[in-house]
């Protein structure tokens, strides 16, 4: 098959297209026949080396967490799922012709839904899922900040959080305030200080900034508040030993992926795609969405 393969850290210039070896399935797996990936901030992290430390990978690698296609082969102990079916899932392995995906991460791709928008889902709507639920355990009736709420994590937070009943305060640069509102939220400049002045007390942080961005925003947060963060936490956070910090990474859940698929289709959660490369286009693709900016999900389709 063909593949984009990493051999060293470094740019993105080092994304290599090239002949790589066939997965070889097990028995809990399924084979998918790649029709599109997509691009997220921790491939580019993981490429360059800059995590190399918390994700760790053998090189030469595959990159890629998101993958959208058709089931070529399934393993003798999967059941549900059938040769030819479309799916979606969260797994490793992406940018490639052909994905070894686990059964029990795979969601089918709704009727109605191009298989290839579908690759723009796993990471983020799993991630923002995820940060509202389980990290920040967010409840109907509590306030909630989502920082970053225009990225695709912020995004998926705030929809989970409108359908839970909360109280949901997207937080954005000043210049993106209208935009925001658009998502059917208030929303509130981070980089105001005297919008967030009149901001108060909120129940929870969603974070999907992190770092110094986050710090001067932990005030706002209630005594025994939770900050929950998707990304390098907060330095100060230390000086806060009132609230309650919580990191997470997503993990499969094809119940929610499928939800979120289904919202997708229906124009309920709006995710856009920005710009479509070729897989073998995959270091401009890199470079491109590293450079920020992009408002929306980047795509390598499979050609």
């Amino acid at each position: 098959m063909k593949a984009v393969r990493l051999h060293e850290y470094g740019p993105a210039k080092n994304l290599k297209f090239e002949e790589a070896p066939d997965p070889e399935i097990a028995d809990d797996e399924v084979l998918v026949a790649a029709a599109a990936a997509s691009i997220n901030p921790i491939d580019w992290k993981i490429r360059s080396g800059a995590v190399k430390d918390r994700y760790p990978v053998s090189l030469p690698t595959v990159l890629g967490l998101d993958v959208s296609g058709l089931v070529r082969a399934v393993g003798s102990n999967v059941r549900g799922v059938s040769v030819g079916d479309r799916v979606v899932a969260l797994s490793q392995g992406a940018y490639a012709e052909l994905v070894a995906v686990k059964a029990d991460a795979l969601a089918h791709v709704p009727e109605g839904m191009r298989i290839t928008d579908a690759a723009a889902l796993p990471v983020v709507v799993l991630t923002g899922d995820q940060l509202i639920r389980e990290a920040c355990g967010l409840q109907s009736g509590q306030s909630v900040l989502v920082t970053g709420a225009l990225g695709g994590v912020g995004r998926a937070a705030v929809h989970v959080a409108k359908k839970l009943g909360a109280r949901v305060i997207a937080g954005v640069r000043k210049s993106s305030l209208e935009q925001a509102k658009e998502l059917g939220v208030d929303a509130v400049a981070l980089n105001d200080k005297d919008a967030l002045e009149k901001l108060g007390k909120v129940d929870v942080i969603a974070d999907t900034l992190g770092d110094k961005a986050t710090t001067p925003l932990l005030n706002h947060l209630r005594d025994g508040g939770i900050c929950g963060t998707v990304t390098t936490p907060p330095p100060d956070v230390s000086l806060h030993p009132e609230l309650k910090l919580v990191r997470m990474r997503a993990h499969p859940d094809p119940a929610t992926l499928r939800e979120f698929a289904e919202d997708y289709r229906d124009g309920k959660f709006i995710l856009p795609v920005v710009r479509q490369f070729r897989l073998d286009e995959a270091a401009e693709a890199h470079t491109f969405a590293e450079k920020g900016g992009a408002g929306g999900k980047v795509l390598l389709l499979v050609v």
